[in-house]
C-alpha cells in the first residue's frame, strides 16, 4: 500500500509527481445554450414576418414614387427618390403636426397611467366587493366599442343638448350656455383626452392591480413592523416591485396614443377645424385620402415608425438593463 493511500489520498487527486509539474486544473465546462426556447420562437417571428413585411416594405417602396390618383387608376409609378420626403418635411404644417401629436401623446399617456395606477392602489385597498365592482365597471368601459364610446361623449358635449353645458350652467357658468367645445382646438383636445384616457384606464388598472397582487404581505407586514409608514411603503416597496409592470405598460400607452386616429377623426366630424386638430394619424389619412398624395402620406408614414422607435427606445433599453 503506498504512503497516499495509506493516509486516503486517492490517486487521481491532483498532486503532482515529486520533482515534476504541477497538475492543472480541469477546464469548466461551457453551459450549453438550450435552443428550444429559440424554437419556440420561430413561428412568433414567422407571422409577425408575414404580417409586416410587405406593409412596411410597401411604405418603403411608396415613398419614393410618384403615387397619386393616376397610379390608382393603373398609371405605373415613377421614382422620384427622396422628393416626397423633402416636399413634405419642409411644410410648416407637419411639423406643426409633429409637435401638437408628441406633447398630446406624453399628456395622455402620463394622465392614463397615473389614473389606472390610482386605480389599482385603490382596489388593492377596499373590500373584496367594492373591488369586484369597480372591476366590472372597468371591464364594461374597455369592453364598449370605441365608435359607441365617442358617439356618447359628443352628445355629452353637445352645445345644444349636451348634458355638460347644461350641468355648467346650473352651476352657475352662464357662459357655456350653447359653447361648442369641438369648435376650439384647445377643448377640442380636452375632450379628446377625456375619451382616449376614459378608454385606456381600464387596461393599465388591471395590469397594475395584476402586478401589485405579486407584493408579497409578509413584506409589507415587516415593513410595518419596523415602523414604515404609507408613503415610505408606496416608495421603497412597492413601487421598485412594480416598476418592470410600469415600464411596460408606459411604454404601450405611449405607443397607442402616439398612433390616436379614429377618436380624433370621429370627432372632427362634429366640425371641429380640421388643419388645428389633425394628429399624425389624421394627417397621414388627408395626404392619402384626401389630397390623393400617397407618395407623401406613405414618407410620413415612414416617419411616424421611427419617432416611434425614438420615443420608446428609452423604456426598451432600460427594461433590457433590467433583464440583463
Amino acid at each position: 500500500m503506498s504512503h497516499d493511500a495509506a493516509l486516503g489520498v486517492p490517486a487521481h487527486s491532483g498532486h503532482a509527481a515529486p520533482g515534476g509539474p504541477p497538475d492543472e486544473p480541469p477546464a469548466p465546462r461551457r453551459r450549453r445554450t438550450p435552443a428550444a426556447p429559440y424554437l419556440l420562437l420561430v413561428p412568433a417571428l414567422v407571422a409577425l414576418v408575414a404580417g409586416l413585411a410587405y406593409p412596411v416594405g410597401k411604405q418603403i417602396v411608396m415613398s419614393v414614387q410618384k403615387f397619386g390618383l393616376e397610379q390608382q387608376f393603373g398609371q405605373a409609378p415613377t421614382f422620384v427618390g427622396l422628393d416626397n420626403f423633402v416636399r413634405v418635411f419642409t411644410d410648416d404644417a407637419l411639423w406643426a403636426v409633429v409637435a401638437r401629436s408628441i406633447a398630446f401623446c406624453l399628456v395622455n399617456a402620463f394622465l392614463t397611467v397615473v389614473i389606472g395606477f390610482a386605480f389599482a392602489l385603490l382596489m388593492r385597498a377596499v373590500a373584496t366587493p367594492v373591488r369586484l365592482m369597480l372591476q366590472v365597471c372597468l371591464l364594461l368601459a374597455w369592453a364598449m366599442p370605441m365608435v359607441a364610446g365617442v358617439t356618447v361623449f359628443k352628445w355629452l358635449f353637445d352645445y345644444r343638448t349636451g348634458v355638460v353645458n347644461w350641468l355648467l350652467v346650473q352651476l352657475g357658468f352662464d357662459s357655456f350656455a350653447g359653447y361648442s367645445w369641438l369648435s376650439q382646438p384647445l377643448t377640442f383636445f380636452l375632450v379628446a383626452t377625456i375619451i382616449i384616457v376614459w378608454m385606456s384606464v381600464p387596461f393599465v388598472a388591471l395590469s397594475m392591480y395584476a402586478g401589485l397582487t405579486a407584493v408579497p404581505e409578509e413584506v409589507l407586514e415587516a415593513s410595518r413592523i419596523d415602523g414604515a409608514n404609507g408613503r415610505q411603503q408606496f416608495w421603497h416597496i412597492l413601487m421598485p416591485m412594480v416598476r418592470p409592470v410600469l415600464s411596460i405598460v408606459l411604454l404601450l400607452q405611449i405607443i397607442w396614443d402616439l398612433r390616436v386616429f379614429a377618436q380624433i377623426r370621429l370627432l372632427q366630424d362634429a366640425g371641429a377645424p380640421v388643419s388645428e386638430t389633425n394628429l399624425l394619424g389624421n394627417f397621414i389619412y388627408e395626404l392619402g385620402m384626401s389630397r390623393q398624395d400617397f407618395g407623401g402620406a406613405a414618407a410620413v408614414s415612414i416617419f411616424v415608425l421611427l419617432l416611434t422607435v425614438a420615443l420608446s427606445w428609452p423604456y426598451v433599453r432600460s427594461l433590457m438593463k433590467e433583464d440583463a
